[in-house]
């Protein structure tokens, strides 16, 4: 199988979680909280009361392999690169709605899972795609999510790359968070990079989801997850979640649904009573595992990439991950329609079990990919 091409990840990514120089291994990006760029391509992407001047960034960005599609007051990020690739982004959400990676047929496959509904305002809402959620907490315990994204700077072209620069508007003072999605002929990367310019550290936690479309996890299999440690946990919860109706069964007292327990919806795990049952760590005994029950597990000791087999689809994707230790998993079963809203595998990188603590003047770089080896 053939190994994705990882050159666009600043060298440094690989095999760390902080560093303390910035200035050295981060070369390709600005994170100096003196640098100067025009903010005037900031500034037209939204924030939660402007809408999107889908013209100005029409052309400012023409040449690299993106366009734009005003939607409401937010925009439609569309990339394309010249085998057929195609992958699409939402802004001000940061969410990945698409990825079609050309296939050895001739033709285009969708990759990932979404659903559109009703919001509470009668607008659309867009869950599943691929999704960052993750949970800041200071040292003064004041916790907070980057959650509105603007649209800083377009690189490349359709012949070799096409990267798409994120800066999130709603951080906290003196701490940068960017997401940078990329696409590749055989791959689409989704890297963060979070700087802690303050004087405190700072604890991270959370993880990145993608909703793999399946045509039913009875037909879907992860290979090489053999010999992985795991804790079984609910479902990670965040504003793209799907998750079906009914699905996490709350404990109950007598008649009442205990209060104990509640949902944190940025990338955690819901919280259970104190009294619970102790945690279990188990191992996986089979390299093939199959995802047709309902399942929803974190590993601990996962390998860095691992393939998810669609028989009924013919199809695979290679999920891989930059620097976090964490593998999330979760699988709704088999039990609802094929091929319908809850045929879908989710998987990620996190870290949810052990947060990350990154200190005063540091930079956490984490990534995950999808490479589609089916060229």
């Amino acid at each position: 199988m053939a190994m994705p091409n990882l050159f666009l990840f600043s060298p440094s990514l690989t095999g760390f979680q902080a560093c303390t120089n910035p200035s050295k291994h981060l070369k390709s990006f600005s994170l100096s909280p003196h640098h100067k760029r025009s903010l005037s391509v900031f500034a037209s992407a939204s924030t939660s009361s402007s809408p999107i001047n889908v013209e100005y960034l029409e052309k400012e960005f023409s040449g690299h392999g993106a366009s734009f599609a005003g939607l409401g007051e937010g925009c439609v990020v569309k990339m394309r690169t010249e085998n057929g690739s195609a992958a699409t982004l939402m802004l001000p959400s940061g969410l990945i709605t698409s990825y079609k990676p050309q296939m050895w047929h001739g033709g285009s496959l969708e990759v990932l899972h979404t659903l559109v509904s009703e919001g509470e305002d009668g607008g659309s809402v867009v869950h599943g795609g691929v999704s960052v959620g993750f949970k800041c907490e200071t040292e003064e315990g004041q916790p907070w999510s980057p959650s509105v994204w603007s649209l800083y700077d377009v690189r490349g072209n359709s012949e070799t790359f096409i990267e798409v620069e994120l800066m999130c508007t709603d951080a906290q003072d003196k701490v940068e968070v960017r997401n940078i999605v990329t696409l590749q002929e055989d791959l689409l990367s989704s890297e963060l990079v979070i700087s802690n310019w303050s004087s405190s550290s700072l604890q991270l936690m959370g993880s990145f989801v993608s909703h793999l479309t399946v045509s039913t996890p009875d037909a879907t299999y992860a290979i090489g997850l053999e010999g992985s440690s795991y804790f079984s946990k609910p479902p990670l919860m965040s504003d793209f979640s799907i998750i079906p109706p009914g699905y996490i069964q709350r404990k109950k007292s007598g008649s009442n649904q205990p209060r104990g327990q509640t949902e944190d919806r940025i990338g955690n795990q819901p919280k259970e009573n104190e009294d619970s049952n102790a945690e279990i760590e188990e191992e996986e005994d089979d390299n093939y595992t199959h995802l047709t029950e309902k399942m929803s597990k974190i590993y601990t000791t996962a390998p860095r990439q691992l393939t998810i087999i669609d028989r009924g689809k013919r199809n695979s994707v290679t999920v891989g991950r930059i620097g976090l230790d964490e593998l999330y998993i979760f699988s709704p079963g088999s039990s609802y329609e094929w091929y319908g809203k809850y045929a879908y595998i989710c998987v990620g990188p996190s870290a949810v079990l052990k947060p990350v603590v990154l200190d005063p003047e540091a930079v956490w770089r984490v990534a995950q990919y999808l490479h589609n080896p089916n060229l």
